[in-house]
């Protein structure tokens, strides 16, 4: 009867450990295995600098939402399209800045809210953008002279 008791437990204690495993999996990995839909927003950047699908999207250093598409639009800029948490609304004036983390970190859309009234609706636009700035393009500037 005691074996039965030991192997019963170390049966419970291996589901736990698995089922453990797997919730911090998908919290490292800032998976949504539940589909928190929010509203979509869009904006268009001449530049995202390896901007990628999944990478946060933030206000004040709060994550808001997440890029969920990043392709190229026909006149050769970069069309992102976000996915914004229903309980936060965007301004009509709000600007879209791609951002890195640290010095050579992930990149991820840093909003500056505005000051209007109107906020964008779902599937709306942000007007106003920053594309990334590029380290290496401005490291070679310095190292040659072109610094402006």
């Amino acid at each position: 009867m005691k074996r039965i008791d030991l192997e019963l437990m170390v049966g419970i204690f291996v589901v736990f450990g698995l089922f453990s495993l797997g919730y911090i999996s998908v919290k490292m990995g800032n998976l949504d295995l539940f589909n928190k839909e929010g509203y979509r927003v869009y904006a268009e950047f001449e530049k995202v600098g390896g901007l990628k699908p999944g990478a946060s999207v933030e206000i004040a250093g709060v994550a808001v939402g997440r890029v969920r598409d990043v392709r190229l639009t026909e006149d050769y800029t970069a069309l992102v399209e976000m996915t914004i948490k229903t309980d936060v609304k965007l301004q009509q004036d709000a600007i879209a800045s791609v951002k890195t983390k640290g010095l050579i970190g992930e990149k991820y859309i840093e909003i500056t809210p505005g000051g209007a009234e109107e906020t964008i609706p779902n599937g709306g636009r942000i007007e106003e953008t920053e594309s990334a700035v590029d380290i290496e393009e401005l490291i070679s500037k310095f190292v040659f002279g072109k610094v402006e």
